[in-house]
């Protein structure tokens, strides 16, 4: 797993370095923005403070997702409600909070790369509900024939839901299923995600609340 690290402080940078280098993963360290948007094209996962010299993280992270869809695991020491959520909305895949513990941070790194991969994994066949198309095969979705589009994220959340069309999703599954086992943070990303998806297919109802319990996708 190659790790781009976008980080201008060299002591978090240094401890970083040696931890992943110490479990086989090369690293490539850039202190800005600037030089994370030429240089993740090699990368596997980008690893991205926030506080940088020359763009803020946000922006960098919105360009990113503009350019590839490589996991990006924000590790930073804003840990504000409000920059949590807008990170994940544009598109991180993880958020930490410094200081973070070496092993979680190692976890949660090999969590999205792993996620990631088993993304680019054929699933054969389109599932039809209502008037909702889900290509799992592609990663196409459609609803009412009109193309949607989502983030890596929101669609395998989907893809989950529609696995199991019809039948009640636990929160906990769709934790597992989606961030892994590693994945130790409060399930406020799946809320926000999952906002966003019901937001973007448009049809209210079709992603139904479960109280207590979790979610299910049609009747």
């Amino acid at each position: 797993m190659r790790v781009l690290l976008v980080e201008d402080d060299e002591g978090v940078a240094g401890a970083v370095v040696e931890v992943l280098a110490a479990h086989g993963h090369p690293v490539d360290w850039v202190t800005r923005g600037s030089d994370a948007l030429v240089r993740h094209r090699d990368a596997d996962v980008v690893l991205l403070d926030l506080g940088l010299p020359d763009i803020d993280g946000l922006d960098v992270l919105r360009r990113l997702r503009k350019l590839a869809q490589t996991p990006v695991v924000v590790l930073t020491a804003r840990g504000d409600e409000r920059t949590v959520v807008r990170g994940l909305r544009l598109g991180a895949d993880d958020y930490l909070v410094k200081p973070v513990r070496m092993i979680e941070l190692l976890a949660r790194i090999e969590a999205v790369t792993r996620r990631a991969r088993a993304g680019a994994v054929a699933r054969p066949g389109v599932v039809q509900v209502a008037d909702l198309a889900v290509d799992l095969d592609a990663r196409r979705v459609a609803v009412g024939g009109d193309a949607v589009s989502l983030t890596p994220l929101e669609f395998e959340i989907l893809a989950v839901l529609v696995r199991h069309a019809g039948v009640a999703v636990s929160r906990q599954q769709l934790l597992d299923e989606v961030w892994g086992d590693a994945y130790l943070a409060v399930s406020r990303a799946l809320d926000v995600h999952l906002a966003q998806l019901r937001a973007k297919l448009g049809r209210p109802g079709l992603v139904r609340t479960i109280r207590g319990f979790g979610f299910r996708l049609g009747d």
